[in-house]
């Protein structure tokens, strides 16, 4: 009985991966996350360059203010 069971179990998850594999669905989604990832990448390098342009402005503000104070 058990070994019956685990054959169904086999050979259902067999269906289900030859479904998996004949749909094409699935494709679009990975081209969607490859190109999600890839504009994080994008932001997330753009991100230090701008935060050190930001760091600098800040830098000469507060470097002005102490001049006047």
């Amino acid at each position: 009985m058990k070994e019956l069971r685990s054959l169904a179990m086999a050979n259902s998850l067999v269906s289900i991966l030859a479904r998996f594999h004949r749909d094409e669905e699935g494709q679009g989604m990975v081209e969607y996350v490859l190109i999600i990832a890839l504009v994080a990448l994008a932001a997330t390098a753009g991100m230090h360059t701008l935060a050190s342009a930001i760091n600098s402005a800040f830098g000469k503000v507060g470097s002005l203010l102490n001049s006047y104070v």
